[in-house]
C-alpha cells in the first residue's frame, strides 16, 4: 500500500509534469518557436514521467512481496517486462 507521504509527493510529482506539459504547449503556440528548446523540455517532461513510473512500479513490487503475491524469480520478471 501507498501511504500519504508517497501519495502527495506522487501528486506533486504529477502536477509539475503537468505543468512542464502545459509550458511546452504554450512555447509550441509561440510564434518564434524554438524546435530545439521545445525538445528539451519534452525530453525532460518524458524523463520526470518515467522517474513517476518507475516509483509507482517499485511501490507494486513491494506491495506484492508484501501480500506474498511473487513468488519466484520469473513472476518478478514477467511484472519488470509488462511495466517497463
Amino acid at each position: 500500500m501507498i501511504g500519504d507521504k508517497d501519495k502527495k509527493a506522487m501528486k506533486s510529482r504529477l502536477a509539475r509534469i503537468e505543468g512542464q506539459l502545459r509550458g511546452i504547449q504554450k512555447m509550441i503556440d509561440d510564434p518564434d518557436l524554438d524546435c530545439h528548446k521545445v525538445a528539451q523540455q519534452m525530453s525532460a517532461a518524458r524523463k520526470a514521467l518515467d522517474k513517476a513510473g518507475h516509483t509507482m512500479i517499485a511501490c507494486m513490487v513491494k506491495q506484492y512481496m508484501a501480500e506474498g503475491d511473487l513468488g519466484d524469480d520469473m513472476d518478478i520478471e514477467t511484472l519488470i517486462s509488462k511495466y517497463a
